[in-house]
């Protein structure tokens, strides 16, 4: 177990808790690496991260277990990291990271909005999120199936205003109707230009009641932030598994990231019930399904000169016939 170190007096708000480790489960390696614990009172705590809430942070001081509110904690910075691990583990297309601290909902958007796109189509529109700053894109398969045209726009915060910048020349990468994700590429970014983008979390350590939140453009409002809890992390769908969550999706969030509050990225929503009289059975593709999805794009490659490959052409324009009149007799 990982020593603690106190500095200055622990407010009293501090709520401790003794236990046996073993009766929690507690031996196994911790989520996180050693970080230290800044208190608004000007003390430090030191010590592992074992669970990260809302409204508390659980930390292992190696004899016993506290519980610390949030609103006592001005930050957390995570220490050496475990040997088997780096902070972030990079990939040729994602990234994954490892000690992140958790933020409330508003910080958490602060720092991922700008990677969340619209993705709009000729016939309607979803949402999206940028995992490489090369301009790759992860969204919903049926929300450009069979399109022949792609727009993305993304919205940035400029000096003064919102800034948008639109690009209309994006291309479909890899893309699957039965997992339902598709992998778009920006082709015409600015040379030296480089994206804002997000991490993919784990999807196979979510527990029910785990805050999350989405951003997305529901019916066409873009930047639309909701929150909800995870209902379900494993809900088997039509050979599927789902994260079954309360946060509010609608038409226009599917293709957009489910994150958790280290703002890590662990699912892509994807449909909701719609029927009368239910509500909040909303549900997004887990994390593990897209990563899995990404390290095999080449089994999904897009190809356009497959004549089944799902693009819509329109009809092309032809001659209107006049019907000759014909004298009456």
């Amino acid at each position: 177990m990982t020593r603690s170190l106190f500095s200055h007096s622990v407010p009293r708000s501090v709520r401790f808790f003794f236990c046996l480790t073993a009766s929690l489960g507690l031996l196994a390696a911790p989520v996180f690496a050693l970080s230290t614990l800044k208190l608004k009172s000007g003390a430090s705590i030191q010590g592992d991260i074992l669970t990260e809430r809302a409204d508390r942070v659980v930390v292992d001081l190696g004899f016993t277990v506290i519980s610390i509110p949030r609103d006592e904690i001005e930050r957390i910075t995570a220490e050496n990291l475990p040997a088997s691990g780096a902070a972030e583990e990079s990939t040729d297309l994602y990234r994954t990271s490892t000690g992140r601290p958790a933020l409330t909902v508003k910080e958490n958007v602060d720092r991922v909005a700008e990677a969340v796109v619209q993705v709009r189509t000729p016939v309607g529109l979803g949402s999206g999120f940028i995992i490489n700053p090369a301009g790759y894109i992860i969204t919903n398969e049926h929300v450009v199936a069979g399109e022949y045209a792609i727009t993305v726009t993304q919205f940035r915060r400029g000096t003064a205003e919102l800034e948008k910048a639109v690009y209309n020349k994006v291309r479909i990468v890899a893309l699957d109707s039965r997992l339902d994700l598709a992998l778009l590429k920006i082709d015409d970014l600015p040379e030296g230009a480089a994206l804002p983008f997000v991490s993919l979390g784990e999807s196979n350590g979510l527990t029910e009641g785990q805050t999350v939140f989405a951003i997305g453009s529901p019916l066409g409002l873009d930047r639309t932030v909701s929150q909800g809890i995870i209902s379900s992390r494993n809900r088997p769908m039509g050979g599927q598994l789902y994260i079954q969550t309360t946060t509010q999706i609608n038409p226009g969030n599917s293709g957009g990231p489910l994150f958790d509050l280290r703002g890590e990225v662990i699912g892509v929503n994807n449909m909701k019930a719609m029927m009368a009289g239910i509500e909040g059975l909303n549900f997004a593709i887990p994390a593990g399904v897209l990563k899995n999805f990404l390290r095999n794009r080449d089994a999904y490659a897009f190809d356009a000169r497959n004549p089944n490959a799902g693009f819509r052409y329109l009809e092309p324009p032809r001659p209107v016939k006049v019907p000759v009149a014909t004298p009456a007799k």
